[in-house]
């Protein structure tokens, strides 16, 4: 079966996760060309790389023998290119967000109405422990979850498993806001480890998303996807049981109660020469979530990444939606309006977008 073949309009620090896949995993894709406006940064590319660049956009699709293009670039400039990728039918994947505002929501919505195929790569609920939690959500164990509190990624990405775990939709929701700042001693950031020691100022949200019988806190503090010190937080609660962080309780029947731990598993641990890779994750005897790409010796965003790829090829075959525009821009339009509720100190309510009308 030959690769994937798939092109990238972008050249910055995601960009370069989709590049180590195709390294990674030659067999299951390849990255056909990457374009690139800046002729250092793309003369660079190519010598590391391996791999050819284009100026235009033109160029990109019409030479390269893409199966879809991967839009990688600020969310203010990815609509007019995801609309000139339309006009060339070119299927286009978009990083996160795929537009800046309501307006550029509504119009990629329009441009799928007209028969565009666009998806999002919204990849948090397919990494692995996420996926684990949402398999055990699924199997009934926990009963009808009604409440969730996610520390665990920024804005619309910490909306969007929200809204997975609740099993929530398009529904409209009451969102309450405050931010909070405090002193942290710097940690990491994507040039590497600090190179002293630093006090600065950290700023933590905390929403509130009531949708009536369901009730979903977010919280995130910028720091948590690099810092040593500030790790990440989820509570999944159903009437029949809940997930705290990686503990699962739930109850068989009324008199008995069970407890079960999130167990990663992986090779290369404890003298195992099977290698270095992610196996799955286990609850008790039973496997929750299994790496489709083990072997491979990728990160959990790496893998979740690397599901967004394999799902758009799958949705090009006829397959289902991997992550829609409609629910991005749901995603997004939360984030806006915890914006206006932290801008305002006032609660704001949601209302239908054409989006949600439309589904």
């Amino acid at each position: 079966m030959k690769p994937v073949r798939f092109g990238i309009i972008g050249g910055g620090w995601r960009a370069q996760f989709y590049l180590r896949v195709a390294r990674m995993l030659p067999d299951a894709f390849q990255v056909g060309g990457i374009l690139v406006r800046d002729a250092t940064k793309a003369q660079k590319f190519e010598a590391t790389g391996g791999v050819k660049t284009y100026r235009e956009l033109d160029e990109l699709v019409e030479t390269a023998d893409l199966r879809f293009v991967v839009v990688s670039v600020p969310a203010p400039v990815a609509p007019p290119l995801l609309q000139e990728l339309a006009r060339h039918n070119m299927p286009a994947l978009a990083e996160t967000p795929a537009a800046a505002d309501l307006d550029g929501l509504h119009m990629l919505c329009e441009l799928v109405r007209q028969g565009a195929k666009v998806q999002v790569a919204e990849q948090y609920h397919l990494q692995p422990l996420h996926a684990a939690r949402l398999a055990i959500i699924q199997s009934g164990k926990l009963g009808t979850v009604t409440h969730v509190q996610v520390s665990a990624a920024h804005g619309y990405h910490g909306i969007s498993l929200i809204r997975r775990l609740l099993g929530v939709t398009f529904e409209n929701a009451t969102i309450s806001a405050r931010s909070f700042v405090a002193p942290l001693t710097a940690g990491p950031n994507r040039d590497g480890p600090p190179a002293d020691e630093e006090v600065r100022h950290s700023l933590q949200v905390i929403a509130q998303l009531d949708f009536g019988d369901k009730l979903g806190i977010y919280d995130f503090t910028g720091d948590q996807y690099f810092s040593w010190i500030r790790s990440p937080r989820l509570l999944v609660r159903g009437e029949r049981g809940e997930i705290n962080n990686t503990q699962v309780r739930y109850l068989a029947n009324f008199r008995t109660p069970v407890t079960l731990e999130l167990t990663r598993q992986n090779a290369g641990e404890d003298g195992n020469l099977e290698g270095y890779y992610h196996k799955g994750i286990m609850a008790g005897n039973e496997w929750v979530y299994t790496n489709p790409f083990s072997p491979a010796r990728l990160s959990d965003d790496e893998i979740a990444l690397t599901s967004c790829l394999s799902k758009m090829d799958h949705y090009l075959e006829g397959g289902p939606e991997l992550y829609s525009v409609a629910e991005a821009a749901q995603d997004r339009y939360f984030d806006l309006m915890i914006e206006r509720a932290l801008t305002s100190s006032q609660p704001v309510r949601t209302t239908a977008q054409l989006w949600a009308m439309s589904d």
